[in-house]
């Protein structure tokens, strides 16, 4: 049975392109055919911290002593699980 997997993956400057295969394939033999294609780095990709420090300079968060409203307040039991 043949499967594929798609992967998005960074080739080293050593030429190196690293693979990690799934679990129920270790310890065994595998053919592995390899096609690819160059993909533009997009924006969001290359930004560093540097590039988003002082971000929302221009829009500072402002906390006053009303609090949360309820109507905001969600029912978050079971989020973080």
């Amino acid at each position: 049975m043949m499967e594929s997997i798609k992967v998005r993956q960074r080739v080293g400057q050593d030429g190196m392109l690293h693979l990690e295969i799934p679990v129920g394939l270790t310890d065994r033999d595998i053919e592995v055919m390899v096609i690819y294609q160059p993909v533009e780095a997009d924006a969001a990709s290359v930004l560093s911290l540097a590039d988003l420090y002082g971000i929302c300079a221009d829009d500072p968060i402002s906390i006053d002593d009303a609090g949360i409203a309820e109507a905001l307040d969600e029912d978050l039991a079971g989020a973080f699980e």
